[in-house]
């Protein structure tokens, strides 16, 4: 209970929280302005989606003013001779921009207010290239490393030492606290951040993802942050336990899950990374833009199974753990080296 203190409501603690709650706070503000452009538009004209699907390249403005009515913006100018103009409507969810050049349709562009399938793979980016690789891996980082490496600097470690249990029992509550601290944190803050990206979907949007994959995408994405913890705790455990400069590794390890993109297929699978992503139910999206060669190098390996994911953090943390238990046997307190 006292380490679960120390992880929840130390001081230390706080910048775990606010690595854990930036999704949801983008999210949120990202909500409030889809909301407030919904009431700006909401008091305005609205023009049935049919009438404005109909208008093609070629159509006179005039034939669009006289199909759709007057515009929410009409804007004319004129540049080398050429006589532009941009009529822009509301159909209730998409705004629709018709561009004339001397009177004549050139392009239409349309623009949704939010959309559902767009902000889902965009959650699907954020998780995987933010949540995953930066939030929960500093914040295991923070968390588990001074659960012994604080200790010794704070020189209360032995204080441990003397309660009459064992070693491997110790290392193994300190463990547990730091693991149900920091998946509670991060696991909670991937609830948070999926609950605001639903929280400013349409009715009919949010009735339909909830009919079909909202609760498998919602579960699989906070599984995936506390299997992190998972992994990313127990190597970050044993390097505070092993190491005097735990830094340096975990700097290693950083850059080793910072180009699992650009690896082999082979190297791609010996990082935790990879099955983390694995386990994700949306892949992240990638810029159609990119060139062929760089699409190839930075495409990912072919997914490990779910179960086979989990299964294989599960038994990488048991080895570390074994390893730190061996360690912490011998370890002997020398605070005058720390």
């Amino acid at each position: 209970m006292l380490e679960m203190r120390r992880a929840f409501f130390s001081k230390r603690a706080l910048w775990v929280y606010l690595l854990a709650l930036f999704p949801a706070v983008i999210f949120v503000g990202h909500g409030i302005s889809v909301k407030m452009q919904r009431s700006e538009f909401a008091g305005k004209s609205v023009v049935s989606a049919a009438v404005l699907d109909r208008v093609t390249v070629g159509t006179l403005d005039t034939e669009v003013l006289a199909a759709a009515g007057q515009p929410l913006l009409d804007r004319s100018w004129e540049r080398r001779d050429v006589k532009r103009r941009t009529l822009m409507y509301f159909d209730g969810s998409r705004r629709v921009w018709f561009e004339f050049e001397n009177g004549a349709l050139r392009d239409t562009r349309r623009r949704e207010l939010s959309s559902m399938e767009e902000d889902r793979k965009i959650y699907a980016g954020m998780f995987q290239y933010f949540y995953l690789r930066l939030a929960v891996f500093f914040g295991c980082l923070g968390i588990f490393i001074n659960l012994f490496r604080g200790e010794m600097i704070d020189k209360s470690l032995h204080f441990w030492f003397l309660a009459p249990v064992r070693r491997e029992v110790l290392l193994l509550g300190k463990y547990c606290a730091g693991l149900i601290a920091s998946a509670v944190i991060f696991g909670g803050g991937a609830v948070l951040s999926f609950g605001a990206l639903l929280a400013y979907q349409t009715n009919a949007d949010l009735q339909a993802y909830w009919q079909t994959d909202a609760l498998y995408h919602g579960t699989w994405y906070v599984i995936s942050a506390m299997l992190g913890c998972v992994g990313y705790g127990s190597v970050f455990l044993a390097a505070g336990l092993l190491l005097r400069n735990p830094i340096i590794p975990a700097l290693v390890m950083l850059l080793w899950e910072s180009i699992n993109g650009f690896l082999p297929d082979l190297l791609q699978k010996l990082s935790v990374l990879h099955y983390l992503q694995s386990i994700c139910p949306v892949p992240p999206p990638m810029d159609p833009n990119v060139p062929p060669l760089l699409r190839l190098v930075l495409a990912p390996a072919e997914p490990t199974s779910a179960w086979v994911a989990i299964l294989g953090v599960l038994g990488v943390t048991a080895l570390v753990l074994y390893v730190a238990s061996r360690a912490v046997r011998r370890l002997e307190i020398n605070y005058g080296t720390e």
